[in-house]
């Protein structure tokens, strides 16, 4: 299931903030320059995104997806990530399971 990217990043963030354990990965598409699709993967820590496939701007206030971006799935990590032993907690599931605090665990 696709997402709206804007209105549900800002969501995720918001409940990421009282979860400083969790890590929300994003999984999703781009339009590329060429015209076609591209994948992206983005992470929610402590109430901020970062992309990890993509250039964002430095102002944390501007967002992470353009609004043209389709998140197709998410995935629940231990926090804080270490990348040479993550452990998933849930998913990959839809985005917006995981607008409910409780499905943070």
């Amino acid at each position: 299931m696709a997402a709206d990217g804007a209105e549900l990043l800002q969501a995720l963030e918001e409940i990421s903030r009282s979860r400083p354990d969790r890590v929300l990965r994003l999984r999703g598409e781009l339009p590329s320059e060429s015209g076609g699709l591209e994948a992206f993967e983005l992470l929610i820590f402590r109430g901020f995104s970062s992309s990890v496939s993509h250039p964002t701007a430095f102002d944390p206030d501007q967002p992470a997806l353009p609004e043209t971006a389709l998140i197709t799935s998410a995935e629940l990590l231990q926090g804080p990530l270490n990348p040479m032993a993550e452990q998933r907690l849930a998913g990959p599931a839809a985005p917006t399971g995981f607008l409910e605090p409780a499905a943070w665990g």
